[in-house]
């Protein structure tokens, strides 16, 4: 005779529910890893940013001599730079918050206000990948003084819009998980 697990299914469920949360697990360790790996090749970004605005302003000021289309490629590098790190922000929790109000809540009133704000930040989010998509796909203009097209850079906002939305739904996971542990421990 099967023991009787907790749900009264002989134990199956419970390994059912362990083996998904495994699969859930795996899927977060995953998305988490490539976002890492996204913020270093963002950050790569950086030191050709770096040598390039040396290089103007030591050409510009000893030599007489800017280098051409210097600003526009470092706007676009510093962009590439920014957005791909957008998503690793999230998932280190780098932003600036204040928690002033939110601090003096109970955990229940913290996790619920977590909860929605997180809601809301990926309403936000995927209403940018959603938008940066189609401004990418519509884009056909070049820039001023390289002639680069526009195209990239506006689909490297949805990119980074959708990957944003990922770290966010995981955190709203994270969040509920949280509020059912602790209100499981509290009906005990």
């Amino acid at each position: 005779m099967e023991p009787v697990g907790p749900l009264g299914s002989g134990g199956r469920v419970g390994a059912k529910n362990h083996a998904e949360r495994g699969g859930l697990a795996r899927v977060k360790k995953a998305i988490q890893k490539l976002n890492r790996v996204i913020s270093g090749v963002g950050a790569v970004f950086l030191l050709p940013m770096m040598l390039l605005t040396t290089g103007e302003v030591i050409g510009r000021n000893l030599f007489n001599r800017p280098i051409a289309g210097t600003v526009e490629l470092s706007e676009y590098l510093l962009a590439i730079f920014i957005l791909l790190g957008v998503a690793y922000t999230q998932q280190v929790k780098g932003y600036v918050g204040v928690s002033l109000f939110v601090s003096r809540l109970p955990f229940r009133g913290q996790m619920i206000l977590n909860i929605v704000s997180t809601l809301l930040s990926l309403f936000i989010f995927a209403i940018l990948a959603w938008q940066g998509l189609i401004v990418g796909m519509e884009e056909k203009t070049v820039s001023d003084m390289l002639r680069l097209p526009q195209y990239p850079f506006r689909l490297l906002v949805a990119a980074a819009a959708f990957l944003t939305c990922l770290e966010l739904l995981i955190d709203v996971g994270d969040s509920v998980s949280k509020l059912l542990r602790r209100s499981s421990e509290w009906t005990r």
